[in-house]
């Protein structure tokens, strides 16, 4: 009964989200009621599904293929977004609730938008991806959810996408709004702001947690592939990006109106797209849902329909947008600009290696991959200018700028960039001129982050007033600032050392027998049998030895009985200056010893330090009060 009033729920949900466009759009009031009354709904629809999940009841359909009575609770829980129909809705009730949130704080024809979008992917879930379909006859027991979805970071990383995703269709349907009222400007700039930094946020957030999930995971010893799924959530966050740095001028100086409008649409159309690309069956991925070609192309259409509508009335409307203001060329603005080309020019290249193989197979013109060395060709010239660019744009002057200040306050980033330099050559001196640009532009971005930093603390005064006053005046967004780039720099490194540096080999030991991976040296000590709560494995006892002591590592081959498919579990121990990454291969049965593949990763803690930092960033920037 409980499943039917989630689906009763959702059907009063599709038509409060028809209530709340048609009245938002005709600028009446009371597009708010509908819009919280469907956030409401859509919200009780959802619980209801994950306490089918939870009860595992196996008379619902969703629940019986994608879930099992033995299952740990955290993986039923998260088996109710681990799949193509409970992942849409919520996908809807993220939709609904930051309808829910726009209501007061953004204009009514706004409001009136989000309510248009939910009505297209709510109708979608219910016709086309019900979650909420009984079985005549319930099965002993379900079929589990794909054990390599069994992991707490993959738990949370569906959700910390979509809150990102969706939080940009707030943008969206306020640009659509003014680009229908023809008006715009600092306050409306102010008011999309606060949303538009929480879905940058929360997607940095899933993106980590993804690349972490990939890293310890699948086994494969990286956190980064160039997989088309995982391209999927990088477009939304590059241009997303843009468009937080472009608000941001927007707010300050009230200029870029046009451009702002133009890539709140942009950046929400990747996000759906990127929908698209998990759930059309254009893919074979670890990360994708569906494999419903007929389902795809109606995603496919609602992105049409919404992108292309929202474009023609760009296009049409543009023109009454005031136009921007005037500032120089040496100028944050100007910097911001230039920072915005960048990242557009970024996404162009993703998106093209991303989708150029996928028409090229729909022509039937032959099959291409596209991999690593595109990206590293396209996409890595263009961050280094960008991450240059990055600690100077921040010393610049509104609308003007001294060059010859700026030096002088960059100096000690240089010097300091210079130093690690030079440390890093004498330790790694038969490091790759990539390498030691890597490590160049990672330490001059946080050491120019820093000097701005300490020049907002006012630690540059000759005064001896205490620092800690100083601190805590200082504004949200000033922090935000300094970590988000801070913590982008120190991610950098991580990714030079994970990327350049690291060490790997495959050796078949026997118990007592070792093998040689970076500075660690490797032995198995023996392979045993053990039982978990819904698998059964072979665990290996390895110990790895360093100058800095003896570490214990214990990876495992998984069986899983009930949904006949077996995993990877790699054993890691990390400590700041590298990890040591154990997987445990298949037996030999000639020699009776066991394939071993071991990895060494420099830096790659800094990787997941730099992640945390600026999703810190991000959050403490939330709390920047709005500008009237």
């Amino acid at each position: 009964m409980i499943i039917e009033l989630g689906h009763y729920a959702f059907i009063l949900a599709l038509l409060c989200a028809a209530v709340q466009a048609g009245a938002g759009l005709k600028n009446d009031p009371f597009a708010f009621r509908a819009a919280k009354a469907q956030g409401i709904l859509c919200l009780f629809a959802f619980v209801t599904l994950i306490y089918a999940y939870v009860t595992t009841d196996l008379s619902v359909l969703n629940v019986a293929q994608n879930s099992h009575s033995y299952k740990p609770l955290l993986y039923k829980i998260s088996g109710a977004w681990g799949n193509h129909e409970g992942s849409m809705l919520l996908w809807t009730s993220f939709l609904a609730l930051y309808g829910m949130l726009m209501s007061g704080r953004l204009s009514t024809r706004a409001v009136g938008v989000q309510g248009l979008l939910s009505f297209g992917f709510i109708a979608f879930t219910l016709f086309a991806s019900s979650p909420f379909t009984r079985l005549a006859l319930a099965p002993i027991d379900g079929n589990d959810l794909n054990p390599v979805l069994q992991d707490p970071a993959l738990a949370f990383h569906p959700p910390f996408l979509y809150a990102g995703y969706l939080g940009f269709s707030v943008a969206f349907s306020a640009a659509v709004a003014a680009l229908l009222d023809g008006a715009t400007g600092k306050n409306w700039a102010a008011s999309v702001k606060p949303f538009i930094l929480w879905s940058w946020t929360t997607l940095s957030a899933g993106i980590a947690l993804g690349s972490f999930w990939a890293y310890y995971e699948l086994g494969w010893g990286g956190w980064w592939f160039w997989d088309p799924v995982e391209n999927a959530s990088l477009l939304p966050w590059l241009l997303g990006t843009a468009l937080l740095h472009s608000v941001i001028v927007m707010e300050k100086r009230d200029a870029l109106h046009r451009w702002s409008l133009l890539l709140a649409i942009l950046t929400f159309s990747l996000a759906m797209l990127g929908t698209f690309l998990v759930r059309s069956g254009v893919l074979t991925s670890v990360h994708a849902f569906a494999l419903d070609p007929a389902r795809g192309l109606i995603i496919l259409a609602l992105i049409v329909i919404f992108t292309g509508g929202a474009l023609i009335l760009y296009g049409l409307r543009v023109a009454k947008i005031e136009a921007a203001a005037v500032f120089a060329p040496l100028s944050r603005e100007g910097a911001l600009v230039l920072n915005n080309l960048f990242l557009c020019t970024m996404t162009a290249t993703v998106l093209t290696g991303t989708f150029y193989p996928l028409v090229i197979t729909a022509l039937q013109a032959g099959d291409i991959a596209v991999g690593p060395p595109y990206y590293q060709t396209t996409f890595i010239p263009l961050a280094i200018p960008l991450i240059l660019l990055m600690a100077v744009g921040p010393f610049l002057g509104w609308k003007t700028a001294d060059l010859r200040g700026i030096t002088q306050r960059l100096q000690t980033a240089g010097l300091a960039t210079g130093f690690i330099l030079l440390v890093t050559f004498m330790m790694q001196p038969q490091s790759l001129a990539l390498s030691l640009l890597g490590i160049g532009l990672s330490a001059w971005l946080v050491s120019g982050t820093l000097a701005q930093w300490a020049q907002n603390a006012g630690l540059y005064r000759k005064d001896k007033s205490p620092l800690w006053p100083r601190l805590k005046n200082m504004r949200a967004e000033q922090w935000c600032l300094a970590l988000t780039h801070a913590g982008l720099g120190i991610a950098i490194a991580g990714m030079v050392g994970t990327g350049l540096w690291t060490k790997e080999d495959v050796k078949i030991l026997r118990p007592g027998e070792t093998m040689n991976v970076g500075r660690y040296t490797v032995i198995l000590r023996d392979v045993t049998p053990i039982f978990g709560t819904n698998y059964s494995a072979l665990r290996a006892t390895i110990t790895a030895h360093s100058g800095s002591g003896e570490v214990t590592l214990t990876p495992e081959q998984r069986h899983y009985p009930v949904a006949q498919k077996n995993t990877t579990e790699a054993a890691i121990h990390t400590n700041i200056r590298d990890d040591i990454y154990v997987v445990l291969g298949e037996r030999d049965t000639k020699s009776g010893g066991w394939v071993i593949h071991a990895w060494s990763h420099p830096l790659i803690a800094f990787l997941w330090s730099g992640f945390i930092i600026m999703v810190l960033g991000g959050l403490i920037g939330l709390r920047e009060r709005k500008h009237a």
